[in-house]
């Protein structure tokens, strides 16, 4: 296998040599027939320097410039001794001005082209003559020039074309960063949401299964509940998973209204919860409801797990254009150090979900202590949008 393939680069390496060779014989045998034909009694000196004209053809692509001089200095030496016998198309030159136009840069480029211009004036002997020699090499130049062209353009569009390739590669790993992201999300907060209430409806269940025992079967409802919504919500976002073909649209997308399910589950962990939503509610986009939804939702979880409070308040408001969303409990707080807003806060994942969250909504959320430093409040705002006014107006 190694050995057929270096066998295949060295015949692609000598594949132009054996062209460039094939040319030489081709310019060669133009030359010497245009001796012969003007005379066949040339001596045999001036037909080896009609030939010698095309021998530096095969290196005419490493050496352009060079081999163009060698065709030259032959060229010249037999226009002076045996001027007749000339080719009328110098087919050796004609490659050779082309090669030079093609590869070498635009200063040689152009110095080849004066001298080859004022040669083609001073060398001939009749205007029309002139004439067609000037046809000949410019016209060769100018093919030259041509082939240099497309050949850059080619490159352009080749390096436009990687680029674009690169672009689309960068999008496509920063859309699937951002959809893993959105998922983690979703499945931390429908997760947390529902451990947290289980876990503590869990740990109380033994202590007032004896003297409580209602207390101890809404205990256990409670868990069976967050157990079977968290089911649901999972079985959603994992179908979507599970289908190439599942758009955005089959993301879970709560609303506004199951909050007062949400609400009744953390009731049943012994939380006093007051609730209070926006009774025109058909107006809102169902994304800032979602997340709203989610981030009330990140809120309550961090009470019931942090808080130590026995009461929070929820306010979901809708004042102009904006959907103002406020959690605030009676509990513990934060340590001082730990009083910043959302966007500088270092705690876990929820808190930073929720700043992601009215991020995406061109909105911005805040967590800090309450009122008086007391308690843990988190607020957000949620620019309605063009998207709701529409959909208030279909609605």
């Amino acid at each position: 296998m190694e050995r057929s393939t270096g066998w295949r680069s060295r015949a692609d390496e000598l594949s132009p040599f054996v062209l460039d060779s094939l040319l030489a014989l081709v310019a060669a045998g133009v030359a010497v027939w245009s001796v012969y034909n003007d005379d066949p009694r040339w001596p045999a000196w001036v037909y080896l320097l009609a030939a010698a004209t095309a021998l530096p053809l095969p290196w005419r692509r490493k050496a352009p410039l060079a081999v163009l001089a060698a065709y030259s200095a032959a060229e010249i030496a037999l226009s002076v001794l045996a001027h007749s016998a000339n080719a009328q198309v110098p087919l050796a030159g004609v490659i050779g001005l082309y090669t030079v136009a093609e590869r070498c840069s635009d200063r040689v480029r152009w110095s080849v082209l004066a001298v080859t211009v004022v040669g083609n004036v001073i060398g001939t002997h009749s205007p029309n003559g002139m004439v067609f020699s000037l046809l000949t090499s410019v016209g060769s130049y100018v093919f030259g020039s041509l082939v240099r062209a497309q050949r850059q353009l080619a490159l352009v569009q080749a390096e436009r074309a990687r680029e674009t390739g690169e672009r689309a590669a960068s999008d496509a790993a920063r859309a699937v960063a951002e959809e893993r992201a959105r998922i983690a999300r979703e499945m931390h907060d429908i997760l947390a949401h529902a451990v947290s209430l289980m876990v503590i409806q869990a740990e109380a269940g033994p202590v007032v299964v004896r003297n409580d025992p209602d207390r101890a079967i809404r205990a256990f409802d409670t868990i069976a509940d967050a157990g079977r919504d968290a089911m649901v919500q999972l079985r959603r976002v994992l179908g979507v998973l599970k289908d190439p073909e599942a758009g955005r649209q089959l993301a879970p997308q709560p609303r506004l209204a199951e909050l007062a399910d949400v609400a009744e589950r953390v009731r049943g962990a012994g939380l006093r919860v007051d609730l209070e939503l926006p009774e025109d509610r058909g107006g809102l986009a169902a994304d800032v409801q979602a997340a709203a939804y989610r981030i009330v939702q990140e809120a309550l979880t961090n009470t019931v797990k942090h808080a130590g409070a026995d009461r929070v308040a929820i306010r979901v408001r809708r004042t102009g254009e904006v959907l103002e969303v406020v959690v605030s409990d009676n509990g513990r707080g934060v340590p001082p150090r730990a009083d910043r807003t959302v966007v500088g806060w270092s705690g876990g994942r929820g808190l930073v979900g929720i700043r992601e969250r009215a991020a995406a909504c061109g909105g911005r959320a805040e967590a800090g202590p309450g009122p008086e430093g007391k308690g843990f409040l988190v607020s957000a705002r949620l620019p309605l949008g063009a998207g709701a006014r529409v959909e208030g107006v279909g609605g």
